[in-house]
């Protein structure tokens, strides 16, 4: 069983924001992010808990008939499922919750104990073991055949944005917000470098029509040994257009009605073909592949910004709404100057009391029939944004 460790020397990071490294009792790694105004002190708890060993890496089988890899990691259907909030596996530890995260934090980034992707690497680091059977690279993943498997790496991480128990990214404050987004960097630097990783994903579910199992507010990074399929579409699209289509599709959208939120650095819009009665896409102004990418400035915009999106999303009814905050980023190794980061947030709610369902046409055929359109969704939130408080 490994030894729980206290925290490594802090380290300073972009705004002011500290970085206190450690890990959980069964050698997962954890990670707290200081606020810049943080009430904290420096000591951090040791992990004392008795855990089982980590589950195997999960394998991943190729769907021969579109070259998909669907990983089948069994032990996710252990995971928490709505506890009460006196037992959150998120919040900080007390005598009668033994929880994930051994003390009180701003922002803690750890493994998940049930990942769909690792904990074994392509090859061997001192913090994971090397898979037996790993992905031999792209054009290994890019090959089709009967009977394809290979084993699971990667990295999958819990992001919690605040210790209280409810919540969401949107009901944080502008600091908490600024911080998670350099937790975001960081993390995105430290799992490109992982060996066999190709795309790192940061992400919120938010609701339980998502399908969200814990009411804390959190997010997830996912950390790929091969190019999503989504984004293996657009690296498509680049190729059969131009390296430029992200600033051409931006500059079309500002000049649209679609736009909904603008920034020095930023702009959130309802692209022309959206699919989801709410759909929002927030990209930077400039080429950058991935957070690692941004500058503070724009970090800091984005910080304000992204609040003032979410909270526009949350008044457009008089309850939360449900949906998924999906940050694109260009895959480790390929497409850096053409893939530009972004933000799509979906949601499948289309009135106050009525969801879409992916039924035949879309689940089945993948062809979309859009229920509101763009220019009217962009309306709405534009008069939903108009009040809110900046």
């Amino acid at each position: 069983m490994p030894v729980p460790t206290p925290a490594d020397e802090p380290t300073v990071l972009g705004g002011g924001i500290v970085r206190r490294r450690t890990h959980l009792a069964d050698g997962r790694e954890l990670l707290y992010y200081d606020d810049p105004d943080t009430t904290l002190g420096p000591d951090r708890a040791v992990d004392a808990r008795t855990l089982d060993p980590r589950p195997e890496t999960a394998t991943m089988r190729q769907d021969v008939l579109t070259g998909d890899w669907i990983s089948v990691a069994a032990a996710r259907q252990n995971r928490a499922f709505l506890p009460p909030a006196e037992l959150d596996p998120l919040a900080p530890q007390t005598p009668t919750n033994p929880s994930e995260i051994p003390s009180r934090y701003d922002v803690a980034v750890f493994e998940n104990r049930s990942p769909s992707f690792g904990p074994a690497l392509a090859e061997a680091t001192a913090a994971a073991p090397a898979a037996g059977n790993p992905p031999e690279g792209l054009d290994d993943l890019a090959s089709l055949g009967l009977g394809r498997e290979r084993t699971s790496v990667g990295r999958c991480e819990v992001v919690c944005f605040s210790p209280e128990t409810t919540g969401s990214f949107g009901t944080q404050t502008e600091t908490r917000a600024r911080t998670v987004i350099e937790a975001w960097a960081d993390r995105t630097a430290a799992l490109s470098a992982l060996p066999g990783i190709e795309q790192v994903f940061p992400f919120e579910n938010r609701g339980e029509a998502i399908g969200v199992t814990l009411g804390h507010p959190h997010g997830q990074i996912y950390s790929y040994p091969y190019i999503t399929p989504r984004t293996l579409r657009t690296l498509a699209s680049i190729e059969r257009t131009s390296p430029t289509l992200f600033a051409d599709i931006l500059d079309a959208e500002r000049s649209s009605e679609r736009v909904v939120l603008e920034g020095l650095h930023w702009s959130a819009y309802v692209p022309f073909a959206a699919r989801w009665p709410l759909e929002v896409h927030l990209m930077p102004h400039r080429q950058v592949a991935d957070f690692t990418e941004t500058s503070d400035a724009e970090r800091d915009e984005l910080a304000r910004l992204y609040l003032l999106l979410l909270r526009g999303v949350d008044a457009l009814y008089p309850t939360p709404t449900p949906y998924i905050a999906a940050w694109h980023q260009a895959p480790v190794r390929v497409a850096r100057d053409s893939y530009r980061l972004h933000l799509e947030l979906t949601s499948p709610r289309r009135a106050a009391d009525k969801l879409k369902y992916l039924a035949g046409s879309e689940a089945a055929m993948g062809a979309w029939i859009a229920d509101i359109p763009p220019e009217t969704a962009a309306a709405r939130l534009r008069d939903a944004l108009a009040g809110v408080s900046r």
